[in-house]
C-alpha cells in the first residue's frame, strides 16, 4: 500500500476515519456474535474461525487501509483503493445473492455491518474521494489477485481441517469440478465488476 500517493482533504480524512471505525465495529460485532454462538471456544478460536471468510479478511484490509489514511492524511494508491471498493462491493453482492439468511440480534447487525454498510461506505468514499485516474483494463486483471489468493488459502485450509467457508468452495458439497466451475464464475464476476468500476471511474474522474 502506498500512503504517499496523494494528500487527503479534511472531509476525506474524517470520512476515512469513519469507514475505519465502521469496519472495526462490524468485525468486533462479528466476533461477539460468533462467541455467543460458540461459548465453548476461546477468543483465539473464535478469531481463527472468522479468519476463514473472505468477508472478514477483506474487512480487515479495509480497516488497516482506512486507518492508515486517516492517520497519515495520505490516500492509498489508486489500484489499491479501487480494489478495496470492488472487493467490498462484490462481498455484499455475493452475500445478498447467494448466502443471505434471516438473522436476529447481534448476528443481524454484524452480518449487515460487514455485508451491507461497509461495502456501501467504501464505495461512497471511493466515488467521492478516491483517486481514479488512470485506470485501465489491466486494473481489472490486477484486482483478481486478492480473490485468487483467498480461494487458494480457503481450499488449502479446508484440506487441512475439513472445514470450508462457503458451499461453492466445498468439494464435499459441489465436488472438485463444481469448485472449479464456481471459482471460474466468481472470478468472472470479479473481472466484470472491475470493468464496471473502471467505467464508473471514467465518469467520476479525479
Amino acid at each position: 500500500m502506498d500512503f504517499r500517493s496523494n494528500a487527503l482533504s479534511s472531509p476525506a480524512r474524517v470520512s476515512a476515519r469513519f469507514v475505519a471505525l465502521l469496519a472495526f465495529a462490524a468485525l468486533v460485532a462479528q466476533v461477539m456474535a460468533t462467541a455467543a454462538n460458540h461459548p465453548e471456544d476461546s477468543l483465539f478460536e473464535v478469531i481463527w474461525n472468522r479468519a476463514r471468510y473472505f468477508t472478514n479478511l477483506t474487512a480487515l484490509l479495509t480497516l488497516l487501509s482506512f486507518l492508515g489514511m486517516s492517520a497519515t492524511g495520505r490516500g492509498v494508491h489508486r489500484l489499491w483503493i479501487g480494489g478495496l471498493a470492488l472487493w467490498e462491493a462484490m462481498t455484499g453482492l455475493i452475500y445478498h445473492v447467494l448466502l443471505a439468511a434471516p438473522l436476529a440480534g447481534i448476528d443481524f447487525w454484524a452480518s449487515h455491518g460487514l455485508h451491507t454498510a461497509l461495502p456501501i461506505a467504501v464505495m461512497l468514499w471511493w466515488l467521492c474521494f478516491g483517486r481514479k485516474t488512470p485506470l485501465r483494463v489491466g486494473a481489472a486483471i490486477a484486482w483478481l489477485v486478492w480473490p485468487t489468493i483467498y480461494i487458494t488459502y480457503a481450499l488449502l485450509r479446508g484440506q487441512a481441517d475439513g472445514k470450508y467457508p462457503y458451499f461453492f468452495l466445498d468439494p464435499g458439497e459441489v465436488r472438485w469440478d463444481g469448485v472449479a466451475v464456481w471459482s471460474g464464475i466468481i472470478g468472472g464476476a470479479f473481472f466484470l465488476g472491475g470493468l464496471v468500476l473502471i467505467l464508473v471511474a471514467r465518469l467520476f474522474r479525479r
